[in-house]
C-alpha cells in the first residue's frame, strides 16, 4: 500500500468533514486511534486540514461507502501519484560536453531515421529546427567535425522516448500506406 501524504492534516480534514469513525481514520492515516481522538478533541487547533480527495488520495465514493459501514476499511486510491508522474517535461541543464554532442546525434538520426519529423527530433534531442536544417544541408558552423553517433549512446535521450517516436513514425507510415492503397 502506498503512503499517504501529510497524514495528520488529512486526519484533521476527515474529522471535520466526514462521519468516519476514529478507527477508520486511524487505519487510513496510519495514526493511532487515541491520537485521532485527541486531534478531534481540539489538539489540532490552528492545524489546517488537507482534503485527500483533491490530491487523488481518496475518492468520495470510498468515503461514502465507509460512512455507511463503520466496520469498512478505507482504501487509498491507486492513482494517487499519477498526477505527479504526468507532469510536463521541463528542459533540464545539459553539460557543455553533451551540448557539443547534439549535432552528432542529430546527424545519426537524419542518416538512420530519415522519416523522423524535425519537430520530433527537436523534442527528442532538445535542439532547434534551424540547427537540424543546418546539419542536413551541411551549413552548420562545425559541419566538418560532425560524426553521426547514436544519441542513445551519447546520453542525449532515453531509450523509452526514442522508441515512442519510432512507434509514432511506424503508425504514421502504416496510415499513409493504407490511405494510398485505398485510392
Amino acid at each position: 500500500m502506498s503512503k499517504l501524504l501529510m497524514p495528520k492534516a488529512t486526519a484533521v480534514w476527515l474529522i471535520e468533514n466526514t462521519t468516519l469513525t476514529f478507527k477508520q481514520i486511524g487505519e487510513f492515516t496510519d495514526i493511532h486511534e487515541l491520537e485521532i481522538q485527541a486531534i478531534a478533541d481540539s489538539e489540532a487547533q490552528g492545524m489546517v486540514g488537507v482534503d485527500p480527495t483533491t490530491h487523488d488520495q481518496l475518492s468520495w465514493e470510498e468515503v461514502e461507502r465507509c460512512q455507511k459501514d463503520p466496520q469498512a476499511k478505507i482504501n487509498i486510491s491507486d492513482n494517487q501519484y499519477e498526477s505527479l508522474i504526468k507532469r510536463k517535461k521541463v528542459t533540464r541543464y545539459q553539460p557543455i560536453a553533451k551540448r557539443n554532442d547534439k549535432p552528432n546525434g542529430i546527424a545519426w538520426i537524419l542518416k538512420h531515421e530519415p522519416l523522423f519529423k524535425d519537430s520530433e527530433i527537436c523534442r527528442l534531442i532538445g535542439t532547434t529546427k534551424s540547427t537540424i536544417e543546418a546539419i542536413r544541408s551541411r551549413k552548420h558552423w562545425n559541419s566538418q567535425n560532425i560524426e553521426a553517433k547514436n544519441p542513445l549512446e551519447l546520453g542525449l535521450c532515453s531509450r523509452g522516448d526514442f522508441e515512442k517516436i519510432i512507434e509514432k513514425v511506424k503508425k504514421r507510415n502504416e496510415k499513409a500506406s493504407q490511405q494510398s492503397d485505398s485510392e
